[in-house]
């Protein structure tokens, strides 16, 4: 439909079930205010189309599995209730171009799909390179026009790259014959991020994206990674789920976590192995003195939380489906512990003096005492912690991150499907 028919629709209250479904009945009303604008917006860039849809691409949460998937373990994450938002419509012409609230105007001609030297780790080789593994996959693809505008803040720890990746990827699959999985998606954008934006990143905020609301991925098969749902259920524990933005931003620490998993490949090596998976804890105790020399402490410590961290994802995903919210806090704290004492991706060893996340554990810590869980949040050095308060230490944990981190640093958040055509 066109631009008019289109906010008509939304301003009619037809798609409420929809956006209430995705951002919350909370959040009505300003969904459908954004809707309408960011319709007027698209038509401030690109001509009327009578076929305008509407799309949304969720941002993550990771609930653990911090730092496994790189090296064929397993996670828990959700799909959570802010996102990018897209107005977008085919194009006749084979170019993308995209015009997201705040950036530049982005092309990229389909005709030409190898990758750009001049756009490595910029937005356009992520279009590019999610184009190219649509055609190599034998799917149709075509030019479009899109406008986006996002909830999910660059370097918040939230995966804005993800979310983006996962839009276009959904995008041009509902455009263009939709035989695209939503995991397949996924593939083709960690593929568009690792090798064409140049950003070495595991699978699971793609697949988190693009799968949506709670689950467990097991990456023990890369290319074809076992997704199981779970069930939960925060409200029913009298708790929320907090994401707290600690000021730091994550642009500029591409070595930091490129450097996490070499390390844990260089131990895997010792064990003549391509990566963690299959080596065990006592396995690395028996092969500490020579890790140690070969790789540095380091990298031991960083072997021991990811194969500590595979045994509690799957603890904790036992506990869910068990109903014991306890054991599953229990297990979420556990893994924080590990992030900080082994995985040690709390702040940047370059940069002592900004130790934003470890305050605002510190900070948890002191506000819920054993109660509810936290843990860094995300690829780490920086960023985000996340939460599980409840809800009678909300205020209270909302006041003291907001003395330490200003107004609106606390996010609270809700789980939701992954990327999807709204209309």
């Amino acid at each position: 439909m066109d631009a008019k028919e289109l906010i008509k629709t939304v301003e009619s209250g037809r798609l409420d079930e929809k956006l209430t479904t995705l951002y919350g009945a909370d959040k009505l009303t300003g969904a459908k205010t954004r809707a309408a604008g960011a319709v007027n917006a698209y038509l401030g860039y690109f001509p009327d189309s009578p076929d305008l849809a509407l799309f949304s691409s969720p941002g993550r949460v990771e609930l653990l599995g911090n730092h496994t998937d790189h090296n064929a373990g397993a996670v828990m994450a959700g799909a959570v209730n802010i996102d990018i938002f897209a107005v977008a419509a085919p194009s006749d012409e084979p170019v993308i171009r995209v015009k997201s609230e705040g950036y530049p105007m982005v092309t990229v001609d389909l005709r030409d799909l190898t990758p750009q030297s001049e756009e490595s780790t910029h937005s356009p080789a992520l279009i590019r390179g999610i184009a190219f593994r649509f055609r190599e996959a034998g799917r149709k693809i075509g030019g479009f026009t899109a406008y986006t505008t996002s909830q999910v803040p660059k370097g918040s720890g939230l995966s804005s790259s993800a979310a983006f990746e996962v839009l276009i990827g959904t995008i041009l699959n509902k455009m263009y014959g939709g035989r695209a999985t939503p995991e397949q998606i996924a593939i083709d954008a960690q593929f568009a991020e690792n090798v064409y934006f140049g950003k070495p990143s595991g699978l699971m905020d793609q697949m988190a994206c693009a799968v949506g609301n709670v689950v467990e991925i097991d990456f023990a098969e890369p290319s074809a990674p076992a997704i199981t749902p779970l069930s939960l259920d925060l409200a029913a524990a009298g708790c929320r789920l907090a994401v707290v933005s600690t000021g730091g931003s994550h642009a500029d620490l591409t070595d930091c976590y490129a450097a996490i998993p070499r390390e844990m490949k260089e131990v895997a090596a010792v064990f003549r192995q391509p990566v963690l998976r299959d080596i065990t804890f006592d396995q690395l105790m028996e092969k500490a003195d020579e890790i140690r020399a070969a790789c540095g402490d380091r990298a031991l410590l960083r072997a021991v939380h990811f194969v500590t961290e595979n045994v509690r994802v799957r603890a904790a995903a036992a506990a869910l489906r068990a109903g014991d919210f306890a054991a599953f806090c229990a297990e979420l704290s556990a893994s924080g512990r590990s992030s900080v004492l082994s995985l040690q991706n709390i702040y940047p060893p370059q940069d002592l003096q900004h130790q934003g996340v470890t305050l605002a554990l510190a900070a948890a810590s002191a506000v819920l005492g054993e109660e509810g869980a936290f843990r860094v949040h995300g690829g780490g050095f920086g960023g985000t912690i996340l939460a599980i308060v409840p809800e009678g230490r909300l205020a209270a944990f909302t006041t003291r991150m907001e003395q330490l981190f200003g107004e609106g640093c606390c996010r609270i958040l809700s789980f939701r499907e992954g990327a999807c055509k709204i209309l």
